[in-house]
């Protein structure tokens, strides 16, 4: 079952089944945006510039955003010339998505399922969402399986920062005063301790990675972002 915290608002566990993990973000849909831009303290656009940049969308292309939320990943990709299909497991992420970017392709789908045929996507793309999936590594080969052979993965991700010190100063960052923003700017703080959890349970970059080739993927590598806060993986099928 999802947690409560003390004001009754559920959020999912390390568990992350499939359906806590879709009703936490259906209660955080509408102010979403809003608080990952001040938790993030507004490096989340240089993110998406980033990860836009790895994904390197062209006019023809057909690119696969999964966990794609409200499409503020998707947006710049379809900017650049390429269509894109903007996918999450969360209908209220998707709606409010819809809302804000009509002009996108929004589709409900699991990541551990995906509606797609084999070899579909040029290219596929996924942000602070491979975290949360139930089986990581399933996950990665479902990827595998849409993608074009030659295609590219591109994970973005919370990591682990490479400098001592600042790594212990984001861990009391994570732990204190996160939950405590939150609570000003989302309208489900318990999911804000769940995003701690998940990022400290995390595997660093070269955990990932390996995992990542696994999954048979090739030429894999990866690109720190914000001093190891979030690492930027790029593949090949």
């Amino acid at each position: 079952m999802p947690e409560a915290d003390s004001a009754g608002l559920d959020r999912a566990t390390l568990d992350k089944r499939r359906s806590d993990v879709a009703a936490m973000f259906d209660r955080v849909a509408e102010r979403y945006d809003l608080a990952n831009d001040v938790l993030s303290l507004g490096q989340d656009r240089a993110w998406r510039k980033r990860v836009t940049e790895a994904v390197a969308p062209r006019s023809g292309q057909l690119i696969l955003d999964l966990a794609a939320g409200t499409g503020t990943s998707s947006e710049p990709i379809a900017q650049a010339g390429a269509a894109v299909i903007a996918t999450d497991l969360s209908f209220g992420m998707l709606l409010v998505g819809k809302q804000r970017r009509p002009a996108l392709s929004f589709v409900a789908a699991d990541a551990l399922q995906l509606p797609y045929a084999d070899a579909s996507f040029d290219a596929v793309t996924i942000s602070f969402g491979l975290r949360n999936v139930e089986d990581t590594e399933a996950a990665l080969i479902e990827m595998r399986r849409v993608t074009k052979s030659g295609g590219t993965l591109v994970v973005c991700e919370f990591s682990t920062p490479t400098w001592q010190p600042f790594r212990t100063l984001y861990s009391n960052y994570l732990v204190d005063a996160l939950p405590r923003i939150a609570t000003l700017v989302s309208s489900n703080p318990a999911a804000y301790q769940y995003l701690a959890e998940s990022i400290q349970a995390w595997p660093d970059q070269q955990g990932l990675a390996s995992m990542i080739e696994k999954c048979d993927w090739r030429d894999v590598e990866w690109r720190n972002l914000s001093g190891g806060i979030v690492a930027l993986h790029r593949a090949r099928a």
